[in-house]
């Protein structure tokens, strides 16, 4: 992957803009030693890795103000950073930047359960929205696999969705407010703590921008009260492909899971190593969980194994208990953990109709056989969210762009198929030499405008969505 030609006139004047940015922050939030910043140099992609400039941690929104005004002034580049979890190098820094690091604004700002929103700073975790209201039997519906560390921040970036986004949608679905620092330091709201905001749906923008137009510092999020009861139900089949022709053909009969995940035979086998879920012996398993009363609960599962009948599953079992049923979901959660520690691999995110599940799994089999390349396949397979894993050696020269050429046959794929590049890790680096798969010149350049209008020097998150070749241009113009 080629890196941009890093700003050597800001990297001499490091020492100057270390001092201003200690100027406008406390002293332990600038990171600046080069053992120190070491820490930032990749996120969860990686096979990438690059040391910033400096790296900062403000703790409110006027701190995240006083950050980018400064860097404005001086013209260097500031990488917005959650909790470095992802999958696309969109926290990947440059040579010249500085990260922006949120981690400090984990605070929980209003709870109101009458009109069922929460407003929290964007460095919380995940996780801990769910358990700020659970007291009250509210939670938080997006579910990320890393939602015990990932941060609100980055939710919000990659539109980040989960298990349970079948029923529930991602986070733009959830997302009621943010407040906002432009790339000057003008702070700006947007949204508040209702369903709609009127004119433009700037929001809507913002969210899944990769930090490419601002920094959210604060987000109001959609809370729902926990339902009546849930059951998940395990399905194991003789091969991938029927697999995913049940689950097209669940969805095409009208019901209404709250998740379908898929995992197939070399998933399953390490995840049950490690997490020990009681998964069964197959080649391929789906997780289906559903919810509402008792009854409710029994007519769907009821509907759905009338529907798996008829592709001659291995086994049907349902969970029978509250400890089944987490056990059943952390074997699920736990899949990239586990994998990543029997192999490197790459996650893509290509994401595909339904009805395509089944011709899609197929030609991954066979692009697996032509690079020579194994493939654990784990996914959102209600909404058609692929999470294939390329697994490669990192220490074996040639293989990591072995194992890009086969992701990009993938992606291309996902396009072909009536899908998208991705689904809820983002573009950031990965797939930015991809983007014209997707969009044509005219598409493209409807892109760049908007960030021309967001951020008119180009300096926030450089070097990630767009073709590289393509940003340094129109950074250029800019200078």
């Amino acid at each position: 992957m080629q890196m941009p030609v890093p700003d050597f006139h800001i990297l001499n004047r490091k020492a100057e803009i270390v001092t201003r940015l200690q100027e406008v922050l406390p002293m332990d939030a600038v990171i600046h030693e080069p053992n120190e910043t070491r820490v930032y140099e990749c996120d969860a992609l990686t096979a990438y890795k690059c040391p910033p400039l400096a790296a900062v941690l403000p703790r409110n929104t006027q701190e995240v103000s006083a950050v980018l005004k400064v860097c404005y002034e001086i013209g260097v580049p500031v990488v917005p950073r959650g909790s470095g979890t992802s999958l696309a190098g969109g926290a990947l820094p440059t040579m010249d930047c500085v990260i922006l690091g949120v981690a400090r604004l984990n605070n929980v700002i209003e709870t109101n359960y009458a009109d069922r929103y929460i407003r929290v700073q964007s460095g919380r975790t995940n996780l801990s929205v769910t358990g700020a209201v659970e007291v009250e039997d509210f939670f938080y519906a997006p579910d990320p696999s890393s939602q015990l560390a990932c941060a609100i921040a980055g939710n919000i970036a990659m539109n980040s969705g989960g298990a349970h986004c079948l029923k529930y949608g991602v986070t733009t679905n959830n997302l009621l407010g943010v407040t906002m620092v432009m790339m000057d330091g003008t702070v700006t709201e947007v949204g508040g703590p209702y369903l709609d905001a009127g004119g433009l749906d700037l929001l809507g923008l913002i969210c899944g921008s990769e930090g490419q137009l601002g920094v959210v510092t604060e987000a109001t999020l959609r809370i729902l009260r926990k339902p009546e009861g849930a059951r998940p139900a395990l399905i194991g089949f003789a091969s991938n492909e029927v697999a995913g022709a049940c689950v097209s053909e669940i969805i095409k009969a009208g019901v209404l899971p709250v998740a379908i995940e898929f995992m197939d035979r070399r998933v399953l086998e390490v995840v049950e190593k490690h997490a020990k879920a009681g998964y069964p012996e197959c080649e391929a398993l789906l997780i289906i969980e559903v919810e509402g009363s008792e009854a409710e609960i029994d007519m769907q599962l009821g509907l759905i194994r009338q529907i798996a009948a008829t592709h001659h599953p291995v086994d049907f079992r349902e969970s029978k208990s509250e400890e089944e049923s987490a056990a059943i979901w952390l074997g699920r959660k736990s899949a990239f953990g586990a994998m990543g520690q029997i192999n490197d691999y790459m996650c893509l995110d290509g994401t595909i109709p339904v009805s395509e599940l089944s011709y899609v799994l197929k030609r991954i089999g066979e692009l697996s056989d032509q690079y020579g390349l194994g493939v654990g396949n784990v996914f959102h397979a209600g909404d058609g969210n692929m999470h294939p894993l390329i697994l490669f050696d990192a220490n074996k020269e040639g293989d990591l762009d072995l194992c890009e050429a086969m992701g990009a046959e993938i992606l291309k794929l996902c396009v072909e198929v009536g899908g998208c590049l991705t689904g809820e890790h983002g573009v950031g680096v990965e797939k930015r030499d991809l983007m014209y798969a997707q969009f044509d010149p005219i598409d493209m350049e409807a892109q760049l405008r908007v960030k021309d209008v967001f951020d008119p020097s180009w300096l926030l998150n450089p070097s990630k969505v767009f073709p590289l070749n393509v940003t340094e241009t129109r950074r250029s113009a800019r200078d």
